[in-house]
């Protein structure tokens, strides 16, 4: 949209054209007379229908006489409807998922088709899941850029920069939409990024080659690098394959705050960054446009004056943009849902199985249930690059780093959140809980075969020396590689065979879900064993298996989304 706030196809914009019905009490979308002239395809791909010889000035439908009130309620009011679905959903994309509120017919159509127009995407060129699905965790991988584009942008970034990626978050949203994490990849640390199979703008395909020791940011932009790399980059450092990417600059920063009418942020100190242009007193403000970008680009004047004090602040952003998107004021506004529709589907650039308002609407129901008090802000665990005498990148900090990615990978939230199950999941859950109860054998009685089903080469034998050598479990063998792949390693037994999978379960830190009542199968000496499938969860031999108990680093900064904080 321009500087006015009118759409690109005409000079209304289509948040004047929604009047209140009187019959229905809901808002609708209604052509112009000048627009209504235009010629247009119909709803169903039927021919243009044609353009009226004169203007005709829409007219209001005149209130129908109420009903009659049914025997013994009379007096009674109609129950107030409750908030569609759609007026609920969190917009997490800025605004993309604003047009679900639109009103039926020919009218509402029209403007889908113009939101559709205004998508721009790429190919994933193989490194995605394949899209998302409202069944599984949700993986999105957001990509903030340094590129300029359009006017205002002259004093930030790098004025030479192809694009990129400057501020990196990976959405986890839990299977069951009970939680999320985002976690933010600093732009200077230093990762290995992998040959990247690419799709040209002419159609054909060409191999980027990786580097290893690049800042992450150089995996978008660098030798001609597309989203889908940082998309690769990011699957090798994490273990988690993104489903899909939306990718953003400078200007959407700027429109999405606009659209919303400015986001409230605090700062617990003034504030004033010749670099960003940032210049404020200490407390809380409203930002929008040119002045919320400054907000997100400063760093010098925050924190330890890095990226990584430059993290927090956005992240402090981003949380209360989400508190805006999800209040009153934004889901009761037919203009401002309209201008986030329309600013959103303008500023980002998606994923080619993500290329279509109806697929971002479906993206956007699955997000909206999610409550903002389970998602949870964070950053990659780092330390400083030991091998830099100038501190300039930074490297992963091992061990907590590996914890978080695990939690991710294994869909475990970094906040408690409190389920409400029925009695059925209680049932469930208590039978699983169940297995794990009751005697166990001696290590030494307990016979099990191991099998590969998804983790590295080698794992069945390395598992196998781990129980003979380490563990006790003596009348054990490898029987080699799986018949299929499986996410989450798994013990079969046979009823009888109870007491042993028990005793294995402790030993290999199995949880009661892992364990598989079933069948047994016989071994090379002729005997009933149990199967162990090493799955791809497995981490190496002798580390504990249950996902379930993994937690969160002691000392990992982390914030929700429904908290206030004030930059420092």
């Amino acid at each position: 949209m321009d500087a006015q706030g009118r759409g690109r196809a005409g000079d209304i914009d289509p948040a004047d054209q929604w009047v209140l019905n009187p019959d229905t009490g809901e808002y609708e979308l209604r052509l112009s007379p000048s627009a209504a002239q235009s010629p247009v395809p119909g709803p169903r791909g039927d021919a243009p229908a044609p353009a009226p010889d004169r203007e005709v000035p829409p007219q209001r439908r005149r209130r129908s006489a109420p009903e009659e009130p049914a025997p013994g309620r009379a007096g009674r009011r109609r129950p107030a409807k409750k908030k569609s679905r759609g007026k609920r959903v969190l917009l997490w994309t800025g605004g993309t998922m604003a047009f679900v509120v639109l009103a039926g017919g020919t009218a509402g159509y029209l403007y889908l088709q113009h939101l559709n127009g205004n998508i721009q995407s790429v190919s994933d060129d193989g490194a995605s899941t394949g899209g998302f699905q409202k069944d599984k965790a949700i993986n999105i991988l957001l990509i903030g850029t340094d590129k300029r584009t359009g006017s205002g942008n002259e004093g930030y970034g790098d004025s030479g920069s192809a694009g990129h990626a400057d501020t990196t978050i990976l959405l986890h949203v839990s299977k069951d939409r009970s939680n999320a994490t985002a976690l933010s990849i600093p732009r200077d640390l230093i990762v290995d990024v992998p040959d990247c199979p690419t799709t040209q703008e002419d159609g054909t395909q060409k191999v980027i080659p990786g580097s290893s020791g690049a800042r992450f940011n150089a995996s978008l932009g660098q030798s001609g690098r597309t989203p889908s790399c940082t998309m690769r980059t990011v699957t090798e450092l994490t273990g988690v394959t993104p489903d899909n990417f939306m990718v953003a600059d400078f200007n959407a920063v700027k429109t999405l705050t606009s659209a919303v009418g400015g986001v409230d942020v605090c700062l617990a100190k003034d504030i004033d960054d010749p670099d960003s242009h940032l210049k404020l007193p200490a407390g809380e403000h409203t930002v929008e446009g040119e002045q919320a970008l400054a907000f997100v680009r400063t760093r010098h004047s925050v924190g330890f004056g890095g990226d990584l004090s430059r993290i927090e602040i956005q992240q402090q952003f981003l949380s209360a943009l989400m508190r805006k998107l999800k209040s009153n004021d934004t889901l009761t506004s037919p203009s401002k849902m309209l201008k986030l529709a329309e600013a959103g589907t303008e500023a980002l650039t998606v994923d080619s199985k993500l290329d279509s308002i109806g697929k971002l609407k479906d993206l956007g129901l699955e997000l909206g249930k999610l409550n903002t008090k389970n998602l949870t802000f964070t950053t990659v665990p780092v330390i400083d690059n030991p091998a830099e005498k100038v501190k300039a990148t930074v490297v992963l900090k091992e061990g907590p780093a590996q914890q978080v990615f695990d939690m991710m990978q294994n869909d475990v939230s970094f906040t408690e959140v409190k389920k409400k199950e029925s009695e059925k999941e209680k049932k469930e859950a208590a039978a699983v809980a169940a297995r794990l109860k009751g005697e166990q054998s001696e290590p030494s009685e307990v016979r099990v075969r191991v099998m590969n089903g998804g983790a590295p080469a080698g794992s069945a034998q390395q598992e196998l020396s781990y129980l003979q050598t380490d563990a006790g479990v003596t009348k054990s063998e490898n029987a080699g590689n799986a018949p299929a792949e499986l996410a989450k390693t798994t013990l079969e037994y046979a009823p009888d065979q109870a007491d042993q999978a028990r005793a294995l379960a402790e030993i290999l830190g199995l949880s009661g879900a892992a364990m598989k009542p079933g069948d047994s199968v016989t071994n090379s000496q002729g005997l009933p064993t149990m199967t162990l499938t090493l799955g791809k969860d497995f981490k190496g031999a002798g580390v504990k298996l249950d996902a379930t108990s993994a937690k969160a680093p002691e000392d990992l900064q982390k914030s929700t989304a429904d908290k206030v904080e004030c930059a420092k």
